[in-house]
């Protein structure tokens, strides 16, 4: 499966921001579907989770329920709505999809990653 991921951009703290990554080349729906970060200077991180069907989600304690991730099968397409952004959030965000059951949170049990899209949060 490819991914490709866009949405990224700049946004004021306290706002909100919606990034998409459409997959194609297998089929969509057997893959569980994350979103990861990478901050300038940290290591990537776990954001958001969506297993296969989009029954279950799974979300980073940092996220406190500020975002949310959706799916939508016939469109190959996974969301992350982010809101209340804070300067720390910034970074490049990236999808990935696991060919899994479940909702993995480890980086490496992902077997595809997008290309990631920046998102900025002035403060």
């Amino acid at each position: 499966v490819q991914l490709q991921a866009s949405g990224g951009g700049l946004v004021q703290a306290g706002g909100s921001l919606s990034v998409s990554c459409v997959a194609s080349g297998h089929t969509f729906s057997n893959y569980a579907m994350g979103w990861f970060r990478q901050a300038p200077g940290k290591e990537r991180e776990f954001v958001a989770v969506i297993s296969r069907s989009g029954l279950t989600t799974s979300y980073a304690a940092f996220v406190k329920e500020r975002f949310a991730i959706s799916r939508d099968n016939a469109k190959d397409t996974v969301f992350l709505q982010m809101n209340r952004l804070q300067s720390e959030d910034t970074g490049v965000y990236y999808c990935a999809a696991a060919n899994r059951r479940g909702t993995p949170i480890e980086a490496r049990e992902y077997d595809t990653w997008g290309q990631g899209t920046l998102v900025t949060v002035s403060s």
